[in-house]
């Protein structure tokens, strides 16, 4: 049996998959908030629970937001950024007393749909996730690339191409740079976004602002029409690199239906070719792609 856990900014989600595939088991719990000591402990207890439930001691793969590190062995450019320098995998191992297999968890996602989801078959996929965070994973014969310094697929963190006057000021972004493209097009980068531009005392949800364009209101649809120009500026940096076949989307942003139809729209002005053939499509195995992907680690 197969233990997959996706650690993710606001959730943390497992599944138990057997050797066919079938599921045996799957639970989400909220993600402990500011503390590695909680999260370390959510993960250790679902683990358990998960084995004592199915009464097998299972295989375990983690897909995490961020990377270890292969110089260090310790957690790197995590967006639960109280997770950076922390030995993760040594302290799960300790625990647990077995080896256990992290990835970054937008790479767990295109291996999941690229397997069996939404990208089957093609040569080259591209995996997104914008949640919390903004991450990205490269598919190419039949693995998911990794890189030298374990970065490979990490878009969310160059700055936002082609920017208009408005877009030059930057935003701050936790790694320490300016103008990251995940403090564009991530939920909370969104979120901010129609805040500032329509001077609102709070922000409302990625979910709520998508929910007001769709019951017509204009202020939502302004703010929508600009996060698609951002997304499709970014993506078309993205194609002009690796020329991949497919771009899957996941993470809470990738719910809004009207992407998948307008961002292919707007693309075609920023990448370097004569006809555009890439697909962007949502994911087949929807939130639960990137848990099932850390399953298959092993």
């Amino acid at each position: 049996m197969r233990i997959g856990i996706d650690l993710g900014g606001t959730k943390i989600e497992a599944i138990a998959l057997d050797d066919n595939g079938k599921e045996c088991f799957r639970k989400r719990i909220s993600s402990p908030q500011g503390s590695y000591q909680n999260t370390l402990d959510a993960l250790i207890n679902l683990i358990n629970e998960v084995e004592t439930t199915t009464q097998t001691i299972a295989t375990v793969g983690i897909g995490i937001p961020g990377m270890i590190s292969p110089q260090t062995g310790l957690v790197k450019n995590a967006n639960s950024t109280w997770l950076i320098g922390q030995p993760l995998k040594h302290d799960l191992e300790l625990s647990l007393k077995r080896e256990i297999r992290i990835e970054n968890d937008a790479n767990c996602f295109v291996v999941s749909e690229a397997t069996d989801g939404a990208a089957k078959n093609a040569g080259i996929v591209f995996g997104v996730i914008i949640g919390t965070g903004t991450g990205g994973g490269i598919y190419h014969s039949g693995q998911s690339l990794i890189g030298a310094n374990a970065i490979a697929g990490e878009w969310g963190h160059n700055p936002l191409p082609w920017p208009d006057k408005e877009e030059l000021v930057g935003r701050k972004c936790y790694c320490g740079q300016q103008s990251c493209i995940e403090t564009w097009l991530s939920g909370p980068g969104f979120s901010y976004e129609h805040q500032i531009q329509n001077h609102l005392t709070e922000a409302l949800s990625a979910k709520d602002i998508a929910d007001s364009a769709e019951a017509g209101d204009k202020k939502a649809q302004a703010s929508l029409r600009r996060y698609e120009e951002r997304l499709a500026k970014s993506l078309a940096s993205i194609i002009n690199i690796i020329d991949p076949d497919v771009i899957v989307l996941g993470g809470g942003m990738s719910n809004i239906q009207r992407l998948y139809q307008n961002v292919p729209q707007l693309w075609g002005k920023y990448i370097f070719s004569d006809e555009v053939v890439t697909k962007l499509v949502p994911p087949q195995h929807g939130d639960a792609s990137g848990v099932r992907g850390a399953a298959w680690l092993w």
